[in-house]
């Protein structure tokens, strides 16, 4: 699926711009870095979710865990008023500024954060992965439960190329008997790296590695 496909067919509202999201998006693009955190550095792992418990309304979840153990280290969450409008592809610009808020939150600061969206696997090459990562500055993996864009080439010991027009955005991984997920750089990590430290966190048969399982408990139920 091309860039081209993705077009805005929604209303946004008075003076919003589409073209002005769009070069802050590319702004941001361009400052993704795919060199950084290895595995072996990893000694906190973070893990950062969103829910709407009204329209308007969000509530993020951040939890850091032992990297070794998967025991969780701390959580926070707060809820948050949303005035970015829902638009294709620009999601990260109305779900990051409340996870900005709940990783200033944390005391202690995670080696690296996995986001429950898209990194590079996105038609901008910008998903929420990246855009969190650059703006907070800190090393981020995108970690999605469905396809965005690109095509899924075949699996081999249980991983699979994500193939945005020419180019590899990505890897689909197989964990426990269900479907893939699917895993792209956010910022300050390779793709090889990143995958390896997504699988660290798999626990069990659980589809979700374990920051994002307890981030989503957390987002969507309040505790966890």
């Amino acid at each position: 699926m091309s860039m081209a496909s993705f077009k805005v067919r929604v209303r946004v509202p008075p003076g919003f711009s589409v073209e002005k999201a769009r070069r802050a998006q590319k702004a941001l693009a361009s400052k993704v870095k795919l060199e950084g955190v290895k595995p072996s550095q990893v000694r906190l792992v973070g893990g950062v979710d969103l829910s709407y418990p009204a329209p308007n309304r969000a509530r993020a979840a951040a939890v850091i865990l032992d990297a070794e153990s998967l025991e969780l280290v701390e959580a926070e969450s707060l809820e948050a008023e949303v005035r970015f409008p829902y638009v294709p592809t620009l999601l990260s610009f109305r779900e990051a500024p409340p996870i900005f808020k709940v990783l200033r939150k944390l005391e202690k600061r995670p080696d690296v954060v996995l986001v429950d969206g898209q990194g590079l696997a996105h038609p901008f090459k910008c998903g929420l992965a990246c855009h969190v990562g650059v703006v907070f500055g800190i090393p981020t993996i995108g970690v999605a439960k469905r396809l965005l864009c690109g095509e899924v080439e075949s699996f081999k010991d249980g991983r699979a190329p994500i193939v945005l027009e020419g180019e590899v955005v990505g890897v689909a991984v197989s964990v426990g008997k269900g479907k893939p997920i699917y895993v792209s750089v956010g910022h300050l990590v390779s793709l090889e790296d990143a995958v390896e430290i997504v699988l660290k966190c798999v626990r069990g048969l659980s589809r979700l590695p374990e920051p994002l399982r307890l981030a989503h408990r957390l987002a969507t139920s309040g505790r966890i």
